[in-house]
């Protein structure tokens, strides 16, 4: 079946978006963070982004998407977040996600999937409980080649680093 023009406008957005939360990502590569990046969408416009800073903040609280969301909190007024999109280069861990259904936005775009810690499909399907008042659409692997390989590059390096350490 052939994509609608409609379905094809969709897909070349989310790139285009996706590709913004990338170069969030490669900031965060940048100060040695995990490179995850994320951006909020609201009205066709970013209003949000944001990086990893858990090991510069030395804060585990401080991940991409949940400083996203307070960051778009602060622009929208509100902790509603009820018509925004949240695109992300990695599948949102279990704090994110809960972060996501308390701040209501309905749809999550992301990029590659987190098998070890990834609570949108991966392990459980938290934004999508229906035990939760609210609920969000997802869209995953967007870009997801790229994020994954940005990924499996960054932790390779940084094993190959420690072996040269421990070796020294």
């Amino acid at each position: 079946m052939v994509n609608s023009s409609w379905e094809k406008a969709a897909d070349k957005m989310h790139e285009e978006f996706m590709r913004a939360a990338i170069e969030e990502a490669k900031k965060a590569e940048a100060i040695g963070e995990v490179p995850i990046g994320a951006v909020i969408v609201h009205d066709g416009g970013i209003i949000a982004r944001a990086h990893n800073r858990r090991e510069t903040s030395q804060n585990p609280l401080t991940h991409a998407e949940i400083i996203a969301i307070d960051a778009a909190s602060e622009k929208m007024g509100s902790w509603r977040l009820e018509e925004c999109t949240l695109y992300v280069t990695l599948e949102p861990c279990v704090m994110c996600s809960g972060a996501i259904v308390m701040s209501r936005i309905p749809h999550v775009v992301y990029g590659a999937k987190d098998p070890k810690g990834g609570t949108v499909e991966s392990l459980m399907h938290l934004l999508d409980e229906p035990r939760f008042n609210h609920r969000a659409r997802i869209t995953a692997g967007v870009l997801g080649e790229e994020c994954s390989s940005m990924l499996t590059l960054f932790f390779r390096k940084l094993r190959e680093r420690r072996k040269r350490r421990a070796e020294d």
